[in-house]
This record gives C-alpha cells, structure tokens and sequence, in this order.
C-alpha cells in the first residue's frame, strides 16, 4: 500500500483561452471542449494522487450555469476529494474571466471518477486521503454517498446495498 497523500498535492490549476475553433455558432464555448479539458485535468489531478495511470470511469452531471464565451479565459482547478480502494474522485471546478472586463463567474463544476492502472492494465491499489482544509474534510465526508449513488445509477449496486444513501430508496 502506497503511503496516504494529502488533497492538496493532487491540485491541478490549467487555464485555457476560448478561441475561435473552440465555439459554437453563438460564439460560446462549445461543451464538449470543456469536458475534454476538464477531463485532461482531472485525469492528472488523479494520476498525481496515485502515481500511476488513471482512467475516467464516469463522471457525474455537468451542468453549464453560465456561458463561456469567445476571447474569455477558461480556468479549471481539479482535486481529488476521496478515494477508495483503486478509484479516485476528483471535484472539477470551472471559471470563466473577462480579461477586459475583469469579470471572473464560475460556469461549471462537476465529479469525476477515475481508476488507477498499473503497468499491465490492471486496476492497482490508491493511496488514501487525507484531507486538511475545512472544505476537503467536507467534500471527504459526503464523497461516500456519491459513490454508492454512482453505482446504484449505474446498475453496479443495489439500493438496499447502499448504507450511505438507503434512506432515498425507502
């Protein structure tokens, strides 16, 4: 078992400026754009927590509050919020700022899921966690019903298997 990591080292901060290819005809980010780098960077937020390669195995509801538009700069922060036995969760939140302006609004902000591999493929043991901040014991503390909401949702457990969340089922 690797030695437990602090949240802190697995933070990526990557920014990106909207350009012309990355818009739709309204001249807004187009999302499958920011879902590639926001998977980009949560990815190595992942594989710095586990030092190993990591693959996204699902990511939770990306909602677009605000658009993003052309000229604008893109500024994801990724962290690994919990992980568990060869799976990572990483918190993925999303700016958008008007250099110009000066404007800074928060778009988007999401959950990803990702395993770590070893050197044949196969899913290898994470480090823990250890949260240090108020907001990442929070996040920590409320990452266990997420997961099992993930894997009712995706047919992987049953609800009556989820300890965490079984109250919303009955």
């Amino acid at each position: 078992m690797q030695k437990a990591k602090k949240a802190k080292e697995s933070l990526v901060i990557m920014s990106e400026l909207v350009l012309p290819n990355d818009t739709n005809m309204l001249h807004n980010l187009m999302g499958g754009r920011l879902l590639h780098w926001m998977d980009i960077a949560a990815g190595i937020s992942a594989q710095r927590h586990c030092n190993n390669i990591a693959v996204t195995a699902s990511v939770d509801n990306v909602s677009f509050r605000n658009p993003v538009k052309l000229g604008d700069v893109v500024t994801i922060q990724a962290k690994v919020t919990r992980s568990f036995h060869t799976s990572m969760e990483v918190r993925i939140t999303v700016y958008a700022e008007n250099i110009p302006s000066g404007s800074k609004i928060k778009s988007n902000e999401a959950f990803y899921t990702f395993v770590a591999l070893n050197d044949n493929g196969q899913k290898t043991e994470v480090p823990e966690l250890i949260p240090e901040t108020e907001e990442e014991l929070a996040l920590y503390n409320t990452a266990m019903q997420r997961r099992e909401l993930r894997l009712v949702l995706a047919g992987k457990m049953r609800p009556d298997e989820a300890s965490s969340i079984k109250s919303i089922f009955s």
